[in-house]
């Protein structure tokens, strides 16, 4: 069964009231279908990781794939407390997550501005557990960071594009930032989905103002 209510009165299950989810990982490609990099990790050193929460995962990660840069994408889930959730649970909203990509990129090729730039510009962060006409906690936008430092410039962007919403008339920014949780793969079939699906749904593009933090 899906949730779907007014998005300013839903919150976040209480951990205690989460579904239970499973111990096995779901079982997911080897490799990216358009990059050809592997999906999970051990990545190599030099390259860095951060999950974007951004509303339809779909096609949040084919932004993310088309980016010079970007060494390999995944979607799944994040920032909640069900282990291995399915899509069809995180949708009831008993898993506590919302919908993610994971995103590993070499620093020395895409800045993580560049990548903000992305994230902001393409989903409204204005509409707490909504993006269109999707609502639940798991379409809450967020950025879930790997370092102290990717946790201090993820804040720095907020500031900096709230400002810019400021001057436009715009709400607050209601986005999620904190460091990474466990990140949880999404069935297979939704791996780069949109690749395999051209006319898939994607309510992605959305932007109020443009984010000019970017140094890209």
């Amino acid at each position: 069964m899906f949730r779907r209510s007014n998005p300013a009165d839903l919150t976040i299950v209480d951990p205690a009231d989460a579904l239970p989810g499973r111990d096995t990982e779901m079982p997911i490609a080897d490799t990216h279908l358009v990059l050809g990099t592997p999906m999970r990790g051990p990545f190599p050193d030099h390259l860095e990781t951060i999950v974007f929460g951004m509303g339809c995962y779909w096609g949040a990660e084919r932004f993310y794939w088309q980016t010079e840069g970007v060494y390999t994408t995944a979607v799944g889930f994040d920032g909640g407390t069900t282990p291995n959730p399915t899509y069809r649970e995180s949708c009831t909203g008993m898993t506590g997550h919302t919908e993610a990509v994971l995103v590993v990129f070499d620093p020395t090729v895409v800045s993580l501005e560049a990548l903000f730039k992305i994230f902001w510009e393409n989903h409204d962060p204005t509409t707490p557990n909504q993006q269109g006409n999707d609502i639940g906690t798991q379409y809450r936008s967020a950025i879930y960071t790997s370092s102290d430092e990717q946790l201090a410039a993820a804040l720095a962007s907020r500031d900096a594009y709230q400002a810019e919403l400021d001057k436009g008339g715009y709400g607050k920014i209601s986005t999620e930032i904190g460091p990474a949780g466990t990140f949880y793969y999404a069935e297979d079939e939704h791996q780069q989905y949109l690749q395999k699906n051209p006319w898939g749904y994607c309510n992605h593009g959305f932007c109020q103002v443009s984010y000019a933090g970017a140094d890209a």
